[in-house]
């Protein structure tokens, strides 16, 4: 069965420093995966069966607005678009985008990586800024990179940003990645649709990483209470809008998560994904058994996880792919 990663991150040491990384977040990398390279992401997905990767860098969610942040992710994606070059059949990629406050410089790079990098869609930390400063990605601020999004019809991988609370993590085995990161996602799905935003844009198509963290569960709690707080939508329509996300199953595909899923979302809304390099082989294969043991009874249900919903999305990755040739 083809596969395709709609969630397989690329890593730069000129970008990321791992200690930094290792003592700010709580997660150790596999070791195995550092200095990552285009082959080490090959290696895996010849082992693993998967066709095709997208490749996203770790969620950029705070900078300093200006030339220098701007020259920053330009070389970024330059470097993505570098690795899709070599290896056309095997890589996607989703662009970068610079601080989004940087408003004028985020709608730049919007046209210079779709209209002439080529790339398959945009990815979106859910909020930008730190502490005080932050802001979620439905801010009205934000709203003309939106509406060019939704100009274009564009594909928009939210993923939550590494932001730590107003307390430590509670243990060293429960770092940002696992106790925080999916909170996040809910937060900017949420916050997207109480502003009205995802229903406003509805031409982007928004997925939520790791299967929209805590969103499926807490949605429900959304739709009453943000009413009762004054939101303008009904519950019924703010649960009708957080259908209207996609969701990958990265880090997420388990018996539980899955069986709510279905009752959630109708299957075409799911997709594939890893999460590699930042977990390892083993890892990532756990979490594609359980998928592919949940449907064991469904070969159709699976092949549109794994690939039809993917190409449906990403209709030029057929042009380059060998997976049906």
């Amino acid at each position: 069965m083809p596969r395709i990663d709609v969630h397989h991150h690329f890593f730069s040491l000129l970008f990321i420093d791992k200690t930094k990384l290792n003592e700010s977040i709580g997660w150790r990398m596999p070791s195995e995966n550092l200095p990552w390279t285009p082959e080490i992401s090959l290696r895996f997905m010849d082992e693993s069966h998967i066709d095709i990767a997208i490749l996203s860098f770790v969620t950029i969610s705070s900078g300093e607005v200006g030339q220098e942040n701007r020259d920053k992710i330009r070389k970024l994606n330059l470097m993505t678009k570098e690795i899709c070059e070599k290896y056309p059949d095997r890589f996607g990629f989703f662009a970068s985008l610079p601080i989004m406050d940087d408003v004028e410089g985020a709608l730049a790079e919007i046209a210079y990586a779709l209209d002439t990098l080529g790339a398959q869609g945009i990815m979106m930390p859910s909020s930008c800024g730190v502490g005080d400063a932050a802001k979620y990605i439905g801010d009205d601020l934000y709203d003309p990179i939106w509406a060019e999004l939704d100009k274009r019809n564009a594909v928009v991988h939210v993923h939550g940003a590494q932001t730590p609370s107003s307390t430590p993590f509670p243990h060293p085995f429960l770092g940002l990645p696992v106790s925080e990161v999916p909170n996040e996602t809910f937060k900017a799905a949420s916050h997207l649709v109480v502003t009205g935003r995802k229903r406003k844009y509805a031409n982007v198509k928004i997925i939520l990483a790791h299967m929209g963290g805590s969103t499926p569960f807490l949605c429900s709690r959304v739709a009453v209470l943000s009413r009762h707080m004054g939101c303008e939508l009904s519950p019924d329509e703010i649960i009708q809008d957080f259908k209207t996300f996609y969701f990958d199953t990265a880090l997420s595909a388990h018996e539980s998560t899955l069986g709510m899923m279905k009752t959630f979302v109708s299957r075409d809304r799911l997709l594939f994904g890893t999460d590699f390099p930042a977990i390892s082989t083993e890892m990532a294969g756990w979490y594609t058994k359980n998928l592919e043991d949940f449907y064991a009874d469904d070969e159709d249900a699976l092949d549109d996880i794994m690939y039809k919903n993917a190409l449906r999305l990403f209709p030029r990755l057929m042009d380059v792919s060998t997976m049906d040739k």
